[in-house]
């Protein structure tokens, strides 16, 4: 579920929590799953004592680099999520309405509590495992990072460029904005809510667009990535008029938006909603 909205404020809570503080303590909860092969020490060993100098991301992977090699790095996965201890904190449809913390205060599902020198705790919790964590020199040089595409908030290429991505492609057009090395950060619902609004269709092949519906799909994505970090990601604040609100399948979702019927497709491997009477 995370994606580039999600992920983008995770790290403006890491930015504002740990931004230029250093580390007093990391607590790893261990699992060979989301941790690796890379043993808690060394991960302990990489922050504690540290100075945090920055809290980047590029799509959907993010990092905290401190005044010293190496670089923590992490990606949410499906459910995965940081938050600051004592604040309030979005909260993701897979959270549900059960308490995030349990009867002792300790976060549930934790994996990592960080502690800095002033008593700031942030927390790193995943209840299905699916996220990752890993050490690496740098963003510059980390194998994972390089093999992203651009941003799709922060790089965007403009005019030519962007269509360039997609122009000479005959996959589906939702396949190619989820695909991470062509753009990195869209995945299936903001895919389904950027073609919404550019009135595409999911299924339509790439190279099939004209120049105008490149020019549409360009501003809609910067437009629901703009307006959906600016509200920290939390989907009660997204606009009525959106398909969010709508898409999913059984109780938590809708045969209709308005006046038209939601299908539902499978389009490069991912359930999508879509509108056949406005998308075309």
């Amino acid at each position: 579920m995370p994606e580039l909205p999600e992920v983008e404020t995770v790290c403006r809570v890491m930015r504002r929590a740990l931004g230029g503080k250093k580390i007093k303590d990391v607590e790893i909860v261990p699992d060979t799953i989301i941790f690796g092969a890379t043993p808690p020490e060394a991960f302990k060993k990489a922050m504690i004592g540290r100075t945090v100098k920055n809290i980047g991301r590029r799509g959907k992977t993010w990092w905290i680099e401190f005044d010293q090699a190496p670089t923590f790095f992490g990606h949410l996965g499906m459910s995965g999520w940081i938050r600051e201890l004592g604040t309030h904190t979005t909260r993701l449809k897979e959270h549900g309405d059960a308490p995030l913390d349990d009867e002792t205060g300790r976060p549930r599902f934790l994996k990592m509590l960080i502690t800095a020198t002033d008593g700031t705790r942030v927390s790193f919790t995943d209840a299905r495992r699916l996220g990752r964590a890993w050490l690496s020199e740098s963003s510059e040089k980390d194998a994972k990072v390089k093999k992203l595409g651009p941003d799709a908030l922060d790089d965007l290429p403009k005019g030519k460029d962007f269509d360039a991505l997609f122009i000479k492609r005959h996959a589906p057009i939702k396949a190619l904005l989820m695909d991470q090395s062509i753009l990195s950060g869209i995945g299936n619902w903001v895919a389904d809510e950027v073609l919404y609004h550019a009135k595409i269709a999911p299924a339509r092949a790439a190279s099939s667009l004209s120049s105008a519906e490149f020019a549409k799909l360009r501003k809609t994505i910067l437009d629901v990535l703009t307006k959906s970090v600016e509200v920290n990601a939390d989907s009660e604040q997204f606009p009525k008029n959106w398909l969010f609100h709508h898409r999913w399948g059984g109780s938590r979702g809708a045969d209709r938006i308005g006046k038209h019927d939601i299908k539902r497709d499978t389009v490069g491997g991912r359930t999508t909603a879509w509108v056949p009477a406005v998308q075309k």
